[in-house]
């Protein structure tokens, strides 16, 4: 009865819903995955093609995107359709029936709540790391130099909501410091947190620091000792309902293989 009522909504949803946020990039991928990885670099028994859906962290974004080009130049005809968000929004969606091929998320418990609903296919396993950064305005006018910094009174802090992997980890750095913040808002991912420090409609924000990275001279990125105390391994898989099997297992190899690798640490991420 469930399992009736899922494949109803993944109907539903293909049609309707999860077109309004899917971001689409440009993309060509490999099958393998488990013991066909060699087909990254285009062996393996079964070629790619056609439309491959990617859910994956908003972190992820800048080097998901590089990645998908790169697929598209060994594969020509095969696309990459991409939906970035917040892992808990993404896993939701998953397990109530949104159609994807893979998964890749900002943290194990993210990733958990797909694995127990059984959306998995196979184990997920960590392809990267990720630390925590401030994000403070370009020049840092404010002078933070600490966590502790963003407990002074008048400074506009953004956090992630608590739910989101940036949020849950920011909430280890602080309580690991011993640390009180309460941010004038909440946000729904990362992305989100950093989008206000960039507008100027915050002082400071607590993201990654890869997403530092990605927005070069607009904002300014503090490193502070207790993100050590927080870092995120990131899980990917491919799920149990993919359109796309060939593609899914394509994908994952390439973000696994040494060039994808490259990419991601290119990005700041941490090696897993």
């Amino acid at each position: 009865m469930i399992r009736t009522s899922r494949r109803a909504r993944r109907r539903m949803l293909a049609g309707v819903g999860v077109a309004a946020v899917l971001v689409t990039a440009g993309a060509c991928s490999s099958d393998s995955g488990g013991s066909d990885d060699a087909s990254a670099s285009g062996g393996g028994p079964a070629k790619p093609s056609g439309t491959v859906t990617v859910f994956a962290a908003a972190s992820l974004q800048e080097s998901f995107t590089a990645l998908g080009k790169k697929f598209e130049k060994e594969y020509p005809g095969t696309k990459v359709t991409f939906n970035f968000g917040g892992s808990d929004s993404l896993a939701a969606g998953i397990t109530e029936g949104a159609p994807a091929d893979v998964f890749a998320s900002a943290s194990p418990k993210t990733m958990k709540t797909v694995t127990d609903a059984g959306d998995a296919a196979g184990t997920p396993s960590t392809f990267v790391r990720n630390r925590l950064e401030i994000a403070a305005l370009p020049g840092n006018p404010d002078r933070i130099a600490s966590l502790k910094d963003l407990t002074r009174p008048g400074l506009k802090v953004v956090l992630c909501a608590k739910t989101v992997p940036c949020g849950a980890a920011a909430q280890t750095a602080l309580e690991a410091s011993g640390l009180e913040l309460t941010p004038v808002s909440y946000e729904q991912d990362v992305k989100s947190a950093l989008t206000k420090v960039e507008l100027k409609e915050a002082d400071a924000a607590v993201v990654y620091r890869t997403d530092v990275k990605a927005a070069g001279d607009k904002v300014e990125g503090v490193e502070f000792p207790e993100s050590a105390e927080a870092v995120n391994d990131c899980p990917i898989v491919s799920l149990k309902h993919a359109g796309n099997t060939a593609g899914a297992k394509a994908f994952i190899a390439l973000v696994k293989s040494a060039a994808g690798q490259k990419v991601m640490t290119t990005s700041g991420f941490l090696s897993p």
